[in-house]
């Protein structure tokens, strides 16, 4: 016997769309793979709605928030559209609504000095810099 929808129960307008989280990481672009995706919320580092999300195979739903940590950041992501296929990065990025709080850039000239302490001049061990310039007062 074929079933329809609404033998189960429920209209098709009562039943609202979901999609496996791990395939809607991989639409959205999070992940390179969706095999990545999978393993990424198997590991449990996936929470929607504040709950931790133990199975890649999870169903989400459009207005579902979820929150990961990826690469350097913690994304806090809303689920604006479960997408049919894995398109271009255009396309991904109307998915969904980032939520996450700005990450603060240091001040200074370039990016290469992120992350590197400020100190005193003449306090401590002597940097490269400062090294190479000894040197050269010696030399003279």
């Amino acid at each position: 016997m074929v079933r329809s929808q609404n033998d189960r129960g429920g209209t098709a307008s009562d039943e609202t769309e979901a999609l496996r989280i791990d395939k809607w990481l991989w639409f959205a672009r999070f992940f390179k793979s969706r095999s990545l995706a999978s393993q990424f919320c198997g590991a449990g580092r996936v929470r929607i709605a504040g709950n931790i999300v133990g199975k890649a195979s999870h169903m989400v739903r459009v207005e579902d928030i979820l929150t990961f940590p990826l690469r350097d950041r913690v994304r806090v992501i809303k689920i604006v559209a479960l997408g049919s296929r894995r398109g271009p990065a255009r396309e991904a990025v109307l998915l969904y609504e980032d939520l996450s709080p700005e990450t603060v850039k240091p001040t200074g000239d370039s990016d290469s000095t992120a992350g590197v302490a400020e100190r005193e001049p003449g306090s401590g061990r002597p940097t490269k810099r400062e090294r190479r310039h000894l040197d050269r007062l010696r030399e003279n």
